[in-house]
């Protein structure tokens, strides 16, 4: 039992490093984020980790070979999703609205759950890791996955709050280029 949850949580710690970048690059780009909203960002990390390796395992037992077809676009996914926001946070970072400026660093639910999804689709690839688990422990090793996301995403949250209070105007351009970078980090599985 114990290796299980260390390897869980070893698990969780590798799978969330990403998210806690595009966290970093939130916080950077909303310095005066809520905590209400900083456990939705959160929250919405950890539940898309906690779900990936879940379907990955569910494609091991029902349907590997539509997995596989699937599994060589996922870079591709990530880094035009990754590219796409964060080529958007560099745009507005450039050319400010003044009557959107208090708006623009508000993440959209929509681009939230792009962020979700681009930074965990490597970890459908997790549900081969645990093929070998029944579904309760594959359930179990998800939870834990999502419960060390949500504590590292909200750590990046915070660290990119504080940094982006001293960063200010120019902190929506330095998160778009953190999450362009990201992309490419996925897409070159470095």
């Amino acid at each position: 039992m114990f290796r299980f949850v260390i390897n869980a949580c070893m698990l969780g710690v590798g799978l969330a490093m990403d998210a806690f970048s595009v966290s970093l690059a939130n916080g950077l780009n909303d310095p005066s984020m809520s905590r209400k909203r900083m456990n939705i960002i959160a929250g919405t990390f950890a539940g898309f980790q906690f779900l990936m390796p879940l379907i990955g395992w569910i494609c091991v037992h029902t349907v590997v070979t539509i997995f596989t077809q699937v599994q060589t676009l996922i870079p591709w996914i990530a880094l035009i999703l990754l590219a796409y926001i964060g080529g958007n946070m560099i745009y507005e970072g450039l050319h400010p609205d003044k009557e959107k400026e208090e708006v623009s660093h508000i993440l959209s639910m929509h681009d939230l759950a792009l962020q979700g999804i681009a930074t965990s689709i490597d970890a459908l690839s997790v549900g081969f890791t645990i093929a070998n688990y029944e579904f309760p422990e594959a359930l179990g090793a998800s939870l834990i996955i999502g419960g060390v996301t949500y504590i590292i995403c909200l750590a990046g949250l915070l660290i990119g709050r504080r940094a982006g209070t001293a960063l200010s105007d120019k902190a929506s351009i330095f998160g778009g280029v953190i999450l362009i970078l990201i992309g490419f980090k996925i897409f070159f599985g470095i």
